[in-house]
């Protein structure tokens, strides 16, 4: 008979988690966050306990935020390892159903366990059980399921032997990336089994690297070759694939540029010359003009989303074709593209080995370097300043860009700064990190926490909107707490001012968006600098642009968080002379307002350009 340890399911998790290796010996699963209540505190919160460090546990703020952290942590790990995080049952697991939403667009590995009811249901209804009239087995962590790459309920303590190594396949699965949630019933966790010894066996997993079929190879052999001007979209998938110098290798041998996606941006430094920066909504002059021109476009690791494809106008030559690489089917398979399903390293390497000596026609590099001067010029700070002058958000990116170096990662989610710096940070290879799949309102700060976790050795810079920063600021003090350093530049323009200008740009009213346009009796007067201070972090506010690089300096000798707080300009965005393109946004139909109809006729113009197919 063969030897048993027994546990209670609890126990028997933690445990098994404990002992999941990387191919470097580290644990794949970091350790724990954890918020406790009556649905994970008995069961998981003794288990925790009991294995210390061996499987450690972080206490949060609030549950989507620390969720936030460990999804930042994954991205930054370029999802070779990843982290847990547990809460109650109701509202506890509810609040996390934003940030699964945000892993599962994104495609990173987290692990949900929220605590769920009793599997006996003999105290039924318990505190905070949501009932459903309809069907007995529905709890509030069903509404995981549509959020979660993998989802189980555990309602028996012998389900985790087939539950917990699906959930490891699951997220070490690079065409399965993504979130799993692993519904706990709280009697369940707290139940005893005798597991099998071999079950705790220390495992490695290897991140695959799927090869591509050589006639989907061969097909875009022929489609490179006979291309004159193709383009190349790099996304995220470069990255995680830790292709990035395979990439900028096959660019400059072959003369194809390259233009970025939120996710891909860093993949290639801004110095590489075929870097021709952002492409799309908030995309550069220089990428704009070559996606424009394409007659093949060449997609790595990108799910070509809308700011990337200009709504699918952008890629406007009529004899355009499109190739998506990508480890996942449903990817590489968008829009009519010809497929290559596989790793980007891989297939970039075998298309290189069958192309030769092939060189496409040359690139506009005057294009390229005019675009990179006109950016320093409107990142630069202005000289003629009248009073009571608020800088714009390019000159507070132009400031930290000059007052850091090399090693800085600029990071950000939602609002004005996601385009700006997308458009107008100049990065070294890694020094971008953007929350743009699900452009998650409220990640900044928790995520800015969770890259300097996965990347201590280097100065991370959260750009943070005075509207962002309500929405959730707490981890602050978690980060204090366990004196993790980051620096936290937060514009206050005083409201919404993204949406503010989206709204007015398609004809509406400024309306309900900054405070001034809001349906209130007082303007709020919000001391950001005390209230970041009232958490412990060392707080400040820049008296202008040139005080903002100073305070930037300065802040690198702390070993806390430091929030810069300066007042910016909510009127102009990051767009300036020809970049940028055309976002799909609805406009009325019918309205009363003048300006509404012209913006409603305008759009129906833009519609004409798009091409849904290949």
């Amino acid at each position: 008979m063969s030897e048993t340890i027994r546990l209670t399911a609890a126990q028997a998790m933690i445990k098994w988690l404990s002992v999941q290796r990387t191919e470097t010996g580290e644990r794949f699963i970091d350790g724990i966050w954890g918020i406790f209540g009556h649905g994970n505190v008995a069961g998981l919160g003794e288990a925790l306990q009991q294995a210390g460090d061996a499987f450690p546990t972080w206490r949060g703020q609030n549950e989507q935020t620390m969720a936030h952290c460990a999804i930042a942590y994954a991205k930054g790990m370029k999802r070779t390892r990843a982290q847990a995080v547990t809460s109650s049952i109701g509202p506890g697991a509810a609040n996390m159903l934003t940030a699964a939403a945000l892993a599962h667009v994104n495609r990173l590995p987290v692990l949900f366990i929220p605590g769920d009811v009793f599997a006996n249901r003999r105290p039924d209804p318990v505190l905070q059980q949501i009932e459903d009239f309809e069907d007995g087995t529905l709890s509030t962590n069903d509404m995981f399921r549509s959020v979660s790459r993998y989802f189980d309920r555990i309602t028996r303590p012998e389900h985790l032997l087939t539950a917990l190594p699906r959930a490891l396949a699951t997220m070490t699965n690079p065409a399965s990336c993504g979130p799993v949630t692993l519904s706990f019933c709280q009697d369940v966790q707290a139940e005893a089994y005798d597991y099998p010894a071999a079950f705790f066996a220390p495992k490695v997993w290897r991140i695959r690297r799927p090869e591509p079929d050589p006639r989907e190879i061969e097909e875009v052999v022929a489609l490179i070759l006979s291309a004159k001007n193709p383009v190349i979209v790099a996304g995220g998938g470069v990255i995680y694939a830790q292709a990035e110098e395979t990439l900028g290798n096959f660019a400059t041998r072959f003369n194809i540029p390259v233009v970025e996606t939120q996710a891909g941006k860093s993949a290639l430094a801004q110095s590489h010359p075929m870097n021709f920066g952002a492409a799309g909504v908030d995309g550069s002059a220089a990428a704009n003009e070559v996606s424009q021109a394409a007659d093949l476009v060449i997609g790595v690791g990108t799910r070509f989303q809308d700011f990337t494809t200009g709504s699918w106008a952008l890629f406007g030559n009529p004899d355009r074709r499109l190739v998506s690489i990508n480890v996942a089917a449903y990817d590489a398979e968008k829009h009519g593209a010809v497929p290559v399903m596989g790793d980007a390293k891989v297939a970039l390497e075998k298309i290189a080995a069958k192309l030769g000596d092939h060189a496409a026609n040359p690139v506009d590099a005057d294009a390229r370097q005019g675009w990179l001067d006109a950016v320093t010029a409107h990142c630069a700070p202005r000289t003629d300043t009248p009073e009571g002058y608020r800088p714009l958000d390019a000159e507070v990116i132009g400031a930290v860009q000059r007052a850091t170096g090399e090693e800085a990662i600029a990071m950000c989610a939602a609002g004005t700064m996601p385009g700006a710096l997308k458009l107008l940070w100049q990065p070294s290879q890694g020094g971008y990190h953007m929350e743009y799949g699900y452009s998650c309102m409220g990640y900044e700060i928790a995520g800015a926490m969770g890259l300097k976790l996965a990347r201590p050795e280097r100065e991370v810079i959260c750009f943070v909107g005075d509207g962002s920063y309500m929405m959730a600021n707490s981890e602050l003090a978690t980060a204090v707490m366990r004196k993790i350093p980051f620096t936290v530049v937060l514009t206050d323009n005083r409201g919404y001012g993204c949406i503010n200008r989206l709204q007015q740009g398609l004809g509406g009213q400024a309306f309900n968006n900054l405070y001034k346009d809001c349906n209130v009796e007082t303007q709020p007067q919000i001391d950001y600098v005390a209230h970041a201070g009232s958490m412990g972090a060392h707080a400040a506010r820049a008296a202008d642009i040139a005080d903002l690089e100073v305070k930037i300096a300065e802040a690198r000798g702390r070993d806390i968080p430091t929030v810069i707080v300066i007042d910016t300009d909510p009127t102009e965005g990051p767009s300036f002379g020809e970049a940028g393109f055309w976002w799909d946004v609805s406009v009325p139909e019918v309205s009363a307002q003048t300006k509404v109809r012209a913006a409603y006729a305008n759009y129906l113009n833009n519609m004409q350009r798009q091409r849904l197919v290949n």
